[in-house]
């Protein structure tokens, strides 16, 4: 059965806590899809990642840098997986067409984005039937505690 977690975004933005999650999961030895909800976004997200930190970085592409295979963190706007990755990050309210093949899906929501939180419910409701699904909520100094 997969596992679907649910990050609620209320003390820091996605550029904050989305590169910690990354990192754990790369430990691990798990390669990872971020599907993000527009262009845009998927640029931000891309340089965001090579500079978040003065001390390193999060190995990572997008179709414009090509070489998907090799590529342990793949950032896209669709529904592709030409990295082979075992865990899906779905961010900025993008929708998830086909969790199978995953062994973890990662829900990122922003508390501020009423539409967000509206999809994160709808989600949560119909794979807690179906799925472990988790719930996990940030603490003022930013880590995460599993609430249900």
């Amino acid at each position: 059965m997969a596992e679907l977690l649910f990050y609620h975004l209320e003390r820091q933005p996605l550029e904050k806590a989305l590169p910690g999650l990354l990192q754990r999961s790369l430990d691990r030895g798990w390669r990872v899809v971020v599907k993000v909800g527009s262009d845009e976004r998927l640029e931000s997200l891309n340089a965001h990642l090579w500079s978040f930190d003065d001390a390193s970085f999060l190995p990572h592409g997008a179709a414009s840098d090509g070489y998907a295979e090799d590529q342990p963190i793949w950032l896209t706007t669709g529904d592709d997986n030409p990295n082979g990755a075992i865990v899906r990050f779905l961010v900025d309210g993008a929708d998830a067409a086909d969790l199978g093949g995953y062994q973890r899906t990662v829900f990122m929501f922003d508390a501020a984005d009423q539409e967000a939180v509206k999809k994160a419910r709808a989600a949560w409701k119909a794979a807690a039937t179906s799925h472990d699904a988790t719930y996990w909520k940030q603490e003022e100094n930013g880590r995460w505690t599993k609430q249900g």
